[in-house]
């Protein structure tokens, strides 16, 4: 992306204003009748929304007059009413012409905003008879549910929108690449040149940062609901989240932006843990989930310095090494990638920090209240790593670095013998490793997905085959405690869990990502419940 408000700032100015933007939190209210509206409406106040989108569609008796006129009079925030048709995505199945009549009405009565579809709006607009509120501000919108249109066709969509007289552009695409939300950044940038506000979305979770990063780039507003999955388009984020997580007030121009790149991407708790992070020291920054497809794709669609920083999960580790410019010695033995940060040159650096958080958390459960050893507790330990991807080559690496004895197991028994050639050890299909005992007190870490939310019922292992393990460590968090752990510690084995590698590999990359010592017991407090 070439686009992108380049800044070199780094941390907020003493004494700066708490809200640095001008993008309203717009709150979709959508209920069955009036009173459930207007206390949904209370509730949209109350949780920080700046207004909130009356949908006049999903109200089940309708009385045009009398309830728009309740809604406006007795409204805590303004309003803007949508009366959404089937046609751009809403329930609406009645006659167009009393639909336009309800919205001009809302005009009438007093509202702040309505929303008119672009399809509609020659219709309203000859039905108005220049009778235009000056109170009222008309959004003309424009609804994609298919996909993101080329930077061309959405360039010529918001002038269309524009020449209909709209007071705001409004589009709404959908997101089939993490890539397609570029170019509606490129759009709402270019638009400020017009003067006319705009508000564009890509709806779908790889959308998600067109509805966070609205103040970076512009945007007039970003929806946001009141309730996890009560959303009026796909993708939507909470109020709470805005707010609470991702620092929505804090964000302008110059706000770098880092993120977790994976897929699935949406369970990771990285954006609670740095975002609050960034606040506690005033780092102008953000920190978003990217469910990306392709990451050389993604690199190479924002690679403007805006773009600062990125942690890397399941199952890109290993494919970001070829992205990277450089890559650190360590990482390049394994073989995987986990942070990348962007030098101020444009070029991007790789490197490993998953071993060091697992095997230090490792190390100090063996050591436990013994003391302090010199070597590793690890030394000479048969040492089982389930998985041959990114963590699962960390882990190996780590593990013979600290003198033990490594065994690969995973699903495809070839991947688990590359590793294992590499490492020194041996290798395993899973099926066989329940059956693996040939010596007692080993240690086994999981570096796979097995036994994370949803599939919280799954194991990689029997729990009779446990008793031959000193120590478990699984590198999932979603849930904290996985069957794979739950058993081991029935089973008397000590446990150590994904939180703790976690808050481990977290520090160094904080590190990376903001030049700043790591806040190590904000981390843990913040991950404590977890």
């Amino acid at each position: 992306m070439e686009l992108v408000v380049e800044s070199g700032v780094k941390k907020m100015e003493e004494g700066e204003a708490t809200r640095r933007n001008q993008t309203l939190i717009c709150a979709p209210i959508m209920a069955d009748t009036v009173d459930q509206m207007l206390n949904l409406m209370q509730k949209a106040k109350t949780s920080g929304a700046d207004l909130v989108e009356v949908r006049l569609d999903s109200l089940k008796s309708f009385n045009p007059q009398s309830n728009i006129n309740t809604i406006i009079k007795q409204s805590p925030l303004p309003t803007l009413f949508t009366y959404r048709p089937t046609w751009e995505g809403g329930q609406y199945a009645g006659d167009e012409a009393s639909r336009l009549d309800a919205l001009r009405l809302a005009m009438k009565l007093g509202a702040d905003y309505i929303d008119v579809e672009l399809k509609a709006i020659d219709e309203f607009n000859t039905a108005l008879h220049g009778n235009k509120s000056a109170k009222c501000k008309v959004i003309v919108s424009s609804h994609n549910y298919d996909n993101t249109p080329s930077s061309e066709e959405l360039g010529n969509l918001v002038a269309r929108i524009q020449a209909s007289g709209a007071d705001i552009v409004k589009f709404a695409t959908t997101a089939l690449d993490i890539t397609d939300v570029a170019r509606v950044f490129q759009i709402t940038v270019h638009s400020q040149v017009s003067g006319v506000p705009i508000i564009a979305m890509v709806m779908g979770e790889k959308g998600l940062m067109s509805r966070i990063l609205c103040p970076k780039f512009g945007g007039y507003l970003t929806f946001g609901t009141l309730e996890v999955g009560k959303v009026s388009a796909p993708g939507q984020p909470t109020i709470e989240d805005l707010l609470s997580i991702y620092n929505f007030r804090q964000l302008g121009p110059d706000t770098r932006i880092f993120g977790i790149i994976g897929k699935p991407v949406s369970h990771s708790k990285s954006p609670l843990l740095y975002n609050e992070a960034f606040r506690s020291v005033g780092f102008n920054g953000i920190y978003m989930p990217l469910l990306v497809d392709d990451v050389a794709n993604f690199f190479r669609t924002y690679s403007s310095l805006d773009f600062a920083g990125f942690s890397c999960t399941i199952p890109h580790k290993e494919a970001i090494v070829d992205c990277c410019d450089e890559v650190n010695p360590t990482a390049k033995l394994i073989g995987a990638v986990n942070c990348v940060v962007r030098r101020p040159d444009g070029k991007l650096f790789g490197c490993n920090t998953d071993y060091v958080g697992a095997i230090s958390a490792i190390e100090e459960a063996l050591q436990g209240s013994q003391p302090i050893m010199s070597g590793s507790p690890l030394a000479r330990k048969l040492f089982v790593v389930i998985g041959a991807g990114g963590a699962g080559k960390a882990l190996a690496y780590g593990a013979k670095e600290k003198g033990a004895r490594v065994v690969i197991a995973n699903r495809t028994y070839e991947r688990a013998r590359e590793l294992a050639d590499v490492v020194g050890g041996q290798a395993l299909s899973l099926d066989e490793l329940s059956n693996f005992h040939p010596e007692n007190d080993m240690i086994l870490a999981n570096t796979t997905s097995i036994g994370m939310q949803p599939k919280v019922d799954d194991t990689p292992i029997s729990k009779e085959a446990l008793r031959y393990y000193s120590l478990v460590f699984d590198a999932v968090y979603t849930p904290k405690i996985t069957r794979l752990l739950r058993e081991a510690q029935e089973s008397g084995v000590k446990i150590v869990t994904g939180v703790e590698m976690f808050i481990g590999q977290a520090y160094e990359q904080y590190e990376r990502f903001t030049e700043l010592p790591a806040p190590k017991e904000l981390f843990k407090k913040i991950m404590a419940g977890y």
